[in-house]
């Protein structure tokens, strides 16, 4: 494809810059109002405290639908839910074929039949395989990451060539996977790369990354070393782990039960695969009361203390065939995601006071990042040479640590964005040049929308001072026809001095009315705000908070 002098090569980020999870990136080539538009990964993030109820927070996608008969499609760099996990969500609003390696296309479809959702047009590629969409050519370069098939981009565009690393690091010795392909990094920096957009997590810690070698050996250490049951928590998605727990259970003479219905998925479409040839086959929890303590590692979901998951079920002592005692071991082969500290700990301590002994990444080497260190991105500057730097996927802290380390390695421009932020690459030097808007929308049970949309303001409000729900009858006179039924959800019983607050709030109520001239009853709307009014201020007098009032007047 050729170019115009109105052409212009930008980047834009909806998703995961300035912070650590939903990753949605855009890349525009043409004209700065007849653009054409590639859509790269449609990432979740999982909500916290200030979302009560919200399953899953997705990308907003106001702009891209915006421009969508400009997108010309979607291309996927791995199967980690903050790069795909939007997808069958988000779908429906953009409607463009998408792009994606066998095991990521795997576990959509496992994810299709378990949480249903439309039917997407998929194109196949394999690491190291190159194919054009729209004017972006675009080829696939094997990294080694902690998930199957993880891949690099270089996109190709008439004003120049773009590579979005995705999540890689450097490993010598990956359980799985071939290893991150140095001689295809440095023919790209021969050939000439104008912009890496590079992951950005493990900016800040100095080295390198421990093998995903050493951590099966660590495994294999604890296993040995353990006197009862072992459980072993990690990510679902990391079938490098899960091959190496499989291994070591197996070499320390234990079976393995596998438990929580994302961990199957996983192993089954990594077994159709291949990737856990060789393996004994897991026992089925019918089997857990056949086998000896000593013989067992309980492979488990729950990292991340999801108190629906097995290893929280099992703290609970909650599953109905598998359990967990005193001198047994649970192993967290897993880091902790931001926000989950207080659930980890609860499930942690549940265990502990079961007398079962934790181990986690600080007393044995259990667990080792997919993303690089700084030795490691120091590494991929020397092979791509980029003339700009764009850090991406992390939090601020993250992406200023590698800005400054691309400029004290020599790379000219570092090109600083936050999600929203349109930034021109080419021609010229790097420059925003443009803001969309961004934001975030919420998965809430069958339904997807903002926080406003799905009630989930009220939603908070209710969760610290409850609700009351205000019922006034008024006779044709528009005297009281008998004193209002009020109900209180989440409120205090009682005030300081016993008095119950259902009480002081239904005298309110009956005053608010009586207070009202007869005439002036007629408004019925001003009789109801009169009473919302009045239990509020009744109930921050007795208990120094305003609940949600709801009132209902009828004649």
């Amino acid at each position: 494809m050729t170019r115009t002098e109105a052409d212009q090569l930008v980047f834009c980020p909806l998703g995961g810059v300035g912070e650590i999870g939903m990753n949605f990136a855009l890349y525009g080539f043409g004209p700065a109002r007849a653009r054409k538009w590639l859509v790269v990964d449609v990432g979740v993030s999982f909500p916290d405290a200030h979302l009560p109820g919200v399953d899953l927070v997705l990308p907003d996608t106001r702009f891209v639908e915006s421009v969508v008969n400009d997108i010309v499609g979607i291309v996927i760099t791995h199967a980690h839910e903050d790069h795909y996990g939007a997808l069958l969500d988000l779908w429906p609003r953009l409607r463009k074929t998408v792009w994606m390696t066998p095991f990521t296309a795997g576990l959509l479809e496992a994810k299709r039949g378990f949480d249903g959702g439309a039917e997407i047009p998929i194109e196949i590629y394999r690491p190291g395989e190159r194919f054009t969409v729209g004017p972006f050519d675009i080829e696939t370069i094997a990294v080694t990451h902690s998930i199957p098939e993880p891949v690099s981009l270089a996109i190709r565009t008439p004003l120049g060539m773009v590579v979005h690393t995705g999540d890689w690091k450097i490993d010598t010795a990956p359980a799985i996977g071939p290893l991150t392909d140095e001689a295809s990094f440095r023919e790209l920096g021969d050939e000439g790369v104008l912009a890496l957009v590079c992951d950005s997590t493990n900016a800040l810690r100095e080295g390198d990354s421990p093998s995903e070698k050493d951590v099966a050996v660590g495994l294999r250490q604890v296993i040995e070393e353990a006197r009862g049951r072992v459980a072993v928590t990690t990510f679902s998605s990391n079938v490098g782990r899960i091959r190496s727990i499989a291994e070591a259970a197996r070499d320390a003479g234990r079976q393995v039960l596998v438990l929580g219905s994302s961990l199957k998925r996983v192993i089954d479409v990594a077994s159709e695969l291949g990737y856990l040839d060789g393996l004994p086959e897991f026992v089925s929890e019918e089997g857990y009361a056949f086998i000896p303590r000593e013989n067992l590692v309980i492979l488990c979901t729950g990292s991340q203390g999801e108190p629906r998951a097995a290893l929280a079920k099992l703290a609970r002592d909650e599953m109905k065939n598998v359990a967990l005692s005193a001198g047994d071991t649970v192993v967290y082969s897993s880091r902790v995601i931001p926000g989950n500290e207080k659930a980890i700990l609860e499930t942690k301590n549940l265990l502990i006071e079961q007398g079962i002994r934790i181990i986690e990444d600080g007393d044995a080497l259990v667990h080792v990042s997919g993303h690089p260190r700084r030795n490691e991105l120091r590494q991929m500057y020397k092979w791509v040479r980029p003339r700009i730097l764009v850090p991406v996927h992390g939090e601020a802290a993250h992406l200023v640590a590698q800005g400054l380390l691309g400029q004290a390695e020599g790379i000219p421009e570092i090109g600083h964005v936050r999600n929203g932020d349109v930034l021109r690459l080419a021609p010229g030097a790097a420059e925003i040049v443009d803001q969309v808007p961004f934001g975030r929308i919420c998965k809430d049970g069958k339904l997807v929308g903002s926080d406003e949309a799905m009630g989930v303001r009220d939603r908070r409000k209710l969760s610290y001072v409850g609700h009351v729900a205000v019922n006034v009858v008024l006779d044709e006179r528009h005297e009281l026809a008998g004193d209002p039924d009020l109900v209180a959800i989440g409120t205090a019983r009682a005030d300081a001095r016993g008095a119950l607050l259902e009480d002081l709030m239904l005298d309110a109520a009956i005053g608010a009315v009586e207070s009202i001239p007869r005439v002036r009853r007629r408004d019925l709307d001003l009789v109801a705000e009169a009473v919302r009014r009045a239990v509020r201020a009744a109930a921050n007098e007795a208990w120094g908070k305003k609940p949600l009032v709801t009132v209902f007047v009828t004649r």
